[in-house]
């Protein structure tokens, strides 16, 4: 069995001549990654390995997350405005060692990707975490693997 859980960025602001790539946290989205990452770790929800878009608010929101796990993290081009095969083309890189993977990127592509693979529907706030659990032993047989929501947590919902 694996672990995926996706995280949509903490909420962002948008300064004047900032391109989309550059935006930075908001103040209440340093508030809510702590808060997300912290209650994660506390409900001891396990991770293995972060994956991040390097857009600067989705690793961003990454860095917060790994306060609380002290894990290595990557990031992967792929997670900036992604389609849902640029999430598979990331899932298949993950080495078998990782049992559970976080991956960080952003909307419309994570509340798209998680709709693909899960009955229940969703919308991700800013900030929203959800987990699944693969019924597989390697990421490389993700796309044929049943896959069951584990959790979806809001940041205003805890």
């Amino acid at each position: 069995m694996k672990q995926l859980i996706l995280v949509r960025h903490a909420k962002s602001d948008w300064p004047e001549e900032t391109n989309d790539f550059d935006r930075p946290l908001a103040d209440k989205g340093l508030q809510d990654a702590l808060k997300m990452s912290k209650y994660l770790k506390n409900n001891h929800i396990n991770i293995n390995l972060l994956i991040s878009s390097p857009a600067i608010r989705a690793l961003g929101t990454c860095k917060i997350f790994n306060q609380a796990y002290h894990l290595d993290l990557k990031t992967d081009e792929k997670l900036y405005n992604p389609s849902e095969n640029n999430f598979l083309s990331v899932i298949y890189t993950v080495d078998d060692s990782a049992e559970s993977v976080a991956l960080f990127s952003h909307n419309n592509g994570i509340s798209n990707f998680a709709n693909s693979i899960s009955e229940d529907i969703f919308h991700f706030p800013t900030c929203g975490v959800a987990g699944f659990e693969i019924d597989c032993d390697s990421w490389t047989e993700f796309d044929g693997a049943n896959k069951r929501l584990l959790f979806f947590y809001e940041p205003g919902k805890i």
